[in-house]
């Protein structure tokens, strides 16, 4: 019997469900869907409320893994991409050059779990689990496993600013964690314009603010994780991504920013926290991971 458990896609959206406050994710959603839409039908930067509607560009396109449904994306200090993939019996974690090639180093989940989110801060690197409720810590270089603590709830998303991580769980709160003891240090809600947006997914922690996708959607956030607000928000929807296109892949999910070198291809400078205003996006299944330009901060 395949060991795969069934997981939302666009075609199985009732198998993952929010958390948290479902009935207001309609609104939230389609209302920032239809805003950003009039805007950007004028070529313009527009404000929903507070938040900017952002502008991207398709600059660059490396090969990614079809095979990975990918949960976690992530740049790391050497220039190596951290990837962490889900599905039960075949999730994983590893890194990978971002112009393509055969993982660095790669390491399997247990497969009674089921992978998503992951970061690395210091010497370490934080796995979360979909359901299983277990964080595992990894050794940022071999990727072996080093612990598991356990917490409350969903993992989805995961990131870290060097201070504290940032966790999502499907919901419209992002939890803060000790990046060493995984302990909850505090919580926050994200609204647009007032309104809750759950479904927030995967994370990328970069210039004190908080990217996050929206599940099921070709929206990615931009919010101050101090009040919660929705700062900025990139529809997809418009940019050229063939691999989501693609039969058999799934939704957009992954975002990492990229050095302040302006690109993937000199990666000499890894503090990853100013200066570039480009992105790596990739998805579940994707086979193409596409470094964009965002304009419009």
């Amino acid at each position: 019997m395949d060991p795969m458990v069934p997981y939302p896609s666009s075609s199985r959206r009732r198998l993952r469900r929010p958390v948290r406050r479902p009935a207001r994710l309609v609104v939230a959603v389609v209302g920032v869907s239809a805003i950003v839409l009039a805007g950007c039908s004028d070529g313009e930067d527009a404000e929903i409320g507070e938040a900017t509607v952002l502008t991207a560009e398709v600059v660059a396109e490396h090969p990614a893994d079809a095979t990975s449904f990918v949960q976690g994306l992530e740049v790391m200090p050497d220039g190596d991409l951290l990837v962490s993939t889900g599905l039960e019996g075949r999730s994983r974690i590893y890194r990978t050059p971002i112009t393509g090639g055969e993982p660095t180093v790669s390491a399997d989940l247990d497969p009674a779990l089921f992978g998503e989110g992951s970061t690395r801060v210091g010497d370490t690197i934080w796995q979360l689990t979909w359901k299983n409720g277990i964080a595992v810590s990894r050794d940022a270089t071999t990727l072996e496993e080093t612990g598991r603590v356990s917490y409350e709830g969903e993992g989805w998303g995961l990131c870290s600013n060097g201070e504290r991580l940032v966790m999502s769980d499907g919901s419209d709160r992002l939890t803060f964690r000790d990046p060493s003891t995984f302990a909850v240090t505090g919580t926050v809600d994200v609204t647009l314009d007032g309104a809750p947006v759950d479904q927030l997914n995967e994370l990328d922690c970069s210039d004190g603010v908080v990217w996050a996708n929206v599940w099921q959607s070709d929206r990615i956030l931009r919010i101050n994780p101090t009040t919660g607000e929705v700062t900025g928000v990139l529809d997809t929807s418009s940019l050229d991504l063939p691999a989501r296109e693609r039969p058999g892949a799934d939704v957009l999910n992954g975002i990492a920013k990229l050095p302040d070198t302006g690109g993937a291809a000199d990666t000499s400078d890894t503090s990853g926290s100013s200066g570039t205003d480009r992105y790596l996006l990739s998805g579940k299944l994707w086979d193409t991971m596409y470094e964009v330009q965002i304009g419009g901060q």
